[in-house]
């Protein structure tokens, strides 16, 4: 065991809760691994947080340890951990055993404080390592059984499982018996274990636009897209005042709960694994729930429209439809897929043929880029989806009000500044690391915040926050050999975004 006679020892500790019980709460775990540190000389200067994070994947704040630990910004020598679960009920049990690796890789020892062993590397402590951990991922896999069989019952009862209300209704909080005890506004949650959520009709105004979207999509049959930017130019906001996209006005018209049905499992991602679309028959359904707000024959027309606009297309007539494509535009981009009516989007030629590099060769077209950053570009969208809930949670938390537009990432604070966050890739060469950060967008942007991404682009390195101004070039080049131009600094957590959630006034970025 490490002990020292003349200064303590650093050591950073990492503490992880979901939601299980009280045991592992955030405050036990760091009670006990200050007594840990006390009793073995030790001194806690860093703590990764992981609250309210499954335990089934890697999570931020884990993701970051290991880019500390193996970027070299490490000011620690040992690692503390509750116990061999917090750090993570993987269900490939070798998975938190290759994080602990990486970090005595880099001579950073791991403890794990609440367990009767020491992590010495001995026999005995390898083997009960992974005792624990297979016990760690079959708690998982027996919660998960446990908890999808409740949520079944549930919905079977007809109550909510979760999830928005959506445009045209609202979620009513009921009593054991049923009887009503208020409409719970956005966020609000249940304070009692024995109360339960229902959906019930929304404003009769909401109502009428989601009654004039089925009309539109079923009766004049026009895209979700048309519907979108019909209802944008009008002025009518979506849920939660966010703009309109195919993607809103397709989840209306293909959602069974405006016809008063209580639907779930028709997604699903068992263990932390891949989400999946489950077949109709796989569905958790209790029909005539809570009243209709959609006539259901009109509901019916839209189905039998979805499914006919959702044809499943073979290799050759995905490259049919390519072919046209290029021949109507000249080029092809992944841009311009998106935004063509009816042509499917980039993602959807990249995984059928392996890459969009491939689905391009098999119709004879040579792009004027390389791309197969599109194919390692996919890790950055959950990085970025991460970035972005982080910082949208830590502006709520320093008391901002807020606005999401469009593709979330473009945010209004307090009604009166534009913010716009943007992931900024590593591009590795023998040379040097660069990151290249671009300023041009349709948004009319104050502040602009860039999560930079580590070597690799698997980790966020650090933030960068970049106020708008005339003088501001549309991009800017920083690498390992070129620092960043004066004005601009770096910061290694998002405790700078205080100053733009008080009052949306502009940050101090010196």
């Amino acid at each position: 065991m490490l002990t020292s006679k003349n200064s303590p020892i650093r050591a950073a500790q990492y503490v992880r809760m979901s939601t299980e019980n009280q045991q592992y709460s955030i405050a036990n775990q760091a009670d006990t691994i200050t007594k840990y540190a006390r009793q073995y000389g030790m001194e806690i200067v860093r703590t990764y947080n992981d609250a309210a994070k499954s335990g089934l994947t890697i999570r931020p704040a884990l993701r970051q340890l290991i880019a500390d630990v193996e970027g070299g910004s490490a000011d620690y020598s040992v690692i503390l951990v509750y116990d061999v679960s917090r750090w993570g009920r993987f269900q490939d049990s070798d998975e938190s055993a290759y994080y602990e690796y990486r970090c005595r890789r880099a001579n950073i020892a791991v403890h794990y404080c609440a367990e009767p062993f020491a992590n010495d590397g001995t026999p005995y402590a390898a083997l009960v390592k992974t005792i624990k951990r297979m016990m760690a991922a079959e708690y998982s896999r027996e919660l998960s059984v446990k908890v999808f069989a409740g949520q079944s019952r549930l919905t079977e009862l007809g109550f909510r499982q979760g999830g928005t209300a959506g445009c045209g209704l609202r979620r009513l909080l009921v009593d054991n018996a049923r009887k009503p005890k208020g409409i719970l506004k956005h966020g609000e949650k249940k304070s009692i274990a024995t109360d339960r959520v229902v959906l019930t009709p929304g404003p009769e105004a909401e109502i009428k636009i989601v009654n004039e979207i089925f009309r539109l999509y079923a009766i004049k049959r026009l895209s979700a897209t048309a519907i979108a930017d019909k209802l944008n130019k009008e002025g009518i906001p979506a849920e939660g005042g966010r703009e309109w996209s195919r993607f809103i006005v397709h989840r209306i018209v293909t959602n069974p709960k405006y016809i008063g049905s209580n639907v779930t499992n028709r997604r699903s991602a068992k263990l932390g694994g891949r989400t999946v679309r489950n077949p109709p028959e796989m569905w958790i359904r209790r029909d005539n729930a809570f009243p209709a707000i959609v006539d259901p024959d009109l509901f019916h027309k839209a189905e039998l429209e979805t499914a006919a606009r959702s044809k499943h297309r073979t290799d050759e007539e995905l490259l049919d439809l390519l072919r046209q494509f290029l021949k109507r535009h000249g080029r092809i981009s992944v841009r311009s897929l998106k935004a063509s009516e009816g042509m499917p989007c980039g993602q959807v030629f990249a995984t059928r043929f392996g890459g969009l590099e491939e689905a391009y060769r098999r119709i004879g077209y040579k792009p004027h880029r390389d791309l197969s950053w599109v194919e390692r570009d996919q890790p950055s969208v959950a990085i970025r989806r991460e970035f972005i809930e982080r910082v949208v949670t830590t502006l709520k938390n320093f008391g901002a009000s807020l606005r999401q537009h469009g593709p979330r990432q473009h945010l209004t604070i307090n009604e009166n500044l534009n913010v716009r966050l943007s992931i900024v890739r590593c591009c590795a060469t023998k040379r040097c690391n660069s990151w290249k950060f671009q300023f041009h967008s349709r948004f009319k942007s104050d502040v602009t915040v860039c999560a930079r991404l580590a070597p690799g682009n698997t980790t966020i390195l650090d933030y960068f926050c970049f106020p708008q101004s005339p003088q501001m070039p549309w991009q800017i080049t920083i690498s390992t050999l070129t620092p960043p131009p004066p004005g601009v600094d770096r910061f290694s957590d998002l405790a700078f975004l205080r100053d733009l959630a008080q009052w949306g006034r502009r940050p101090r970025c010196r």
